[in-house]
């Protein structure tokens, strides 16, 4: 098992191997990535960072699951307002781009069908409870709670770094963003809304 760092400094490399590896997979994915520039750019060295993760992989799956833990933190759900945690998705992959394009890494390096992590479950119960009650009082149309909160956030990320059509940014004008979040709002809710 990896060592966790016990001293200020060795925090503060490990955090420094963790933001530095995270824009590295980002932007090179799994395969792609060079321990050689994560180390130079951490201002560290090999053995360090294998003492802390292991391996490339294992380093990749520790940056990988603490963003699927951000966005559930950062975004919760609300499934009596779907169209503001669409929006509130929007503005997180304008925040921190990089999320994201772990998240379609993974996807095209890991696990091209089915759910995105093994354990999907930890990240969707909450969510897909929050849904079927939604649905149960009449507030969020029918349909198989997976597919209505798949929906909603693939309509979240119509702008995202990983769209085919439109990739946006937080450096856009502020009136483009917001004609976009209100459309984004509009359609989720009538997406949702109870026929």
């Amino acid at each position: 098992m990896p060592d966790q760092p016990l001293t200020s400094r060795g925090a503060a490399t490990y955090q420094r191997l963790l933001d530095v590896a995270t824009q590295e997979f980002a932007q090179h994915g799994i395969a792609g990535a060079r321990i050689e520039r994560i180390v130079s750019a951490a201002r560290t060295n090999k053995a360090q960072l294998y003492a802390y993760f292991g391996n490339k992989e294992k380093l990749f799956d520790a940056i990988f699951f603490a963003s699927l833990e951000r966005i559930t933190n950062v975004v919760p759900i609300d499934a009596d307002d779907l169209a503001d945690w669409a929006v509130r998705l929007y503005d997180e992959y304008l925040r921190r781009p990089d999320l994201i394009r772990l998240a379609t890494w993974a996807r095209l390096e890991r696990r091209p069908v089915g759910h995105l992590v093994e354990s999907h479950d930890h990240y969707d119960d909450r969510k897909l409870r929050a849904v079927a009650e939604a649905q149960a009082a009449g507030r969020v149309r029918q349909g198989d709670p997976f597919d209505v909160m798949a929906m909603v956030i693939a309509m979240s990320m119509a702008w995202s770094p990983v769209s085919n059509v439109y990739a946006a940014t937080a450096q856009e004008p502020p009136d483009l963003h917001e004609q976009r979040r209100t459309l984004l709002r509009d359609c989720v809710r009538r997406a949702v809304a109870v026929d």
